[in-house]
């Protein structure tokens, strides 16, 4: 990721940014001086949210950056994002700041605005804008949040070809290495016995797309030290299996690993932190791929925890990764246990693509999470694990059933209830059902991947253990 946050300019050459004011409606005019007010104003501009004006001096240079924030109830720091792609290249410096937007909050949102996958297209060579970091601004925590969210979003942006499973988990030894992590992988046919769920799902792959167990311990020797695990969903593409998807359902789900691009983002900025917990990251990485040895609608599958699950729809596989995951999450006796997973289409029909479900039965867990996720402007909105939905599992033949009954209706719920059984017993559990993926372009939010709940988590995280 291009280093767009500085602590000093060095980038014009009279060394001075050029100065960002922030506007509200209800502040303007204000005192602008009378050239640039009334530059801003012949070009309609009042402050309306997301306007962005370019002053020139009297030479015609680039003097001043005039940008609206609409409303002053209705603005979050996250407008921010905006600016990257609008600007020319230069140094800017934000004037002043709002009281209620955070530095860092200004700052990560500059970082995420300049994000770019150019794995495949090359770019303009043109210099990125830079923002010198607001003042009272961590620029080091802060750039290390912004490249989290940079790997989250290149590995789903990462089509299947070049994200399979032994791409995630070269992934995963990289961060393992480079923080003195143990990793511990278990793949192919020796999944059979340890995480039949697994196996089953990823069994059709190619040989060398062949499913697996990823396993990162972060300071494990550390007993003393309380142990949260992250948990991801590592599909790398989703055909549906048998019951194959449609062709334009099939079209984004390069995706569907998301939830391990979460976790593994998530894993790293934990132990960039030096947060005093041991940490465990898991995820199952498999294709959900068609062939003479795909499991099938009827099947049984035995799960690692023990309860036996009937498949009623293949495209319903990554509840079956996950279940065997969480039930190696419970044999380490965590504290916390987080997952994340692009597990239903129900959810985005629920709140939409921006605002991630959150599941757990856990009150206080709940309430911080909702409270992080305001402060760090990182959406969440807490679904219920509804009891009375459970019986919609229910299967004839086996423990449950992969696919509820059609009479639940409530997709993401009853996806969320069905990971419930393979919790954790012990400890604290949350379940993310994120979309991972910007739908609409828009400055500051490009199609494509997106991270999200990350910061929310980690805030928590970093409140609970300091």
């Amino acid at each position: 990721m291009h280093e767009v946050l500085i602590a000093r300019p060095d980038g014009r050459p009279e060394g001075r940014p050029v100065p960002v004011q922030l506007v509200f409606e209800e502040d303007w005019p204000g005192q602008e001086a009378n050239a640039a007010r009334a530059f801003a104003e012949a070009q309609e501009f009042k402050g309306q949210a997301s306007r962005l004006v370019l002053v020139p001096d009297a030479e015609g240079r680039l003097a001043r950056v005039l940008f609206g924030l609409g409303k002053r109830a209705d603005a979050d720091a996250m407008l921010l994002r905006q600016l990257p792609s609008r600007l020319p290249p230069g140094d800017y410096a934000i004037e002043r700041l709002p009281e209620s937007f955070r530095p860092d909050h200004a700052a990560l949102a500059f970082a995420f605005g300049s994000y770019g996958f150019d794995r495949y297209k090359p770019r303009s060579e043109r210099t990125k804008p830079r923002l010198v970091a607001p003042a009272g601004c961590d620029l080091a925590a802060t750039a290390q949040i912004a490249h989290a969210a940079a790997l989250a979003r290149d590995m789903v942006n990462t089509p299947a070809s070049d994200m399979g499973p032994l791409q995630i988990e070269t992934i995963a030894r990289e961060i393992a290495q480079a923080h003195g992590a143990r990793i511990v992988v278990t793949d192919g046919e020796a999944l059979a016995e340890g995480y039949p769920a697994v196996h089953a799902v990823g069994r059709a792959a190619a040989p060398h797309r062949a499913p697996r167990m990823i396993e990162i311990a972060w300071n494990e020797a550390r007993t003393e030290l309380p142990l949260v695990v992250l948990v991801g969903k590592g599909v790398v593409f989703d055909t549906g299996g048998l019951d194959l998807k449609t062709a334009s359902g099939m079209r984004q789900m390069k995706k569907d690993m998301g939830g391990a691009a979460h976790a593994l983002a998530l894993g790293r900025l934990v132990m960039q932190a030096q947060l005093p917990v041991r940490l465990a990251v898991l995820v199952p990485a498999v294709e959900n791929a068609v062939s003479a040895d795909s499991f099938r609608p009827g099947d049984v599958l035995r799960s690692r925890k023990g309860p036996t699950i009937e498949i009623g729809n293949t495209d319903a596989e990554g509840r079956l990764i996950l279940a065997d995951a969480l039930a190696r999450a419970g044999e380490l006796e965590p504290v916390l246990t987080f997952d994340f997973a692009t597990l239903t289409g129900a959810a985005r029909v629920a709140l939409g693509p921006e605002l991630a479900p959150l599941y757990t039965d856990d009150e206080a867990l709940a309430a911080d999470l909702a409270r992080a996720a305001a402060e760090e402007i990182d959406p969440l909105w807490r679904m219920p694990l509804w009891r009375g939905y459970r019986d919609a599992l229910d299967s004839e033949i086996a423990e449950l059933k992969n696919d509820p009954s059609e009479w639940a209706q409530a997709g993401s719920v009853t996806a969320a209830l069905f990971l419930q059984r393979f919790a954790p017993e012990r400890g604290s559990w949350a379940h993310f059902d994120v979309f991972a993926w910007n739908s609409r372009p828009r400055p500051g939010w490009p199609a494509g991947g997106e991270a999200q709940a990350i910061r929310a988590v980690f805030k928590v995280l970093q409140s609970r253990f300091h």
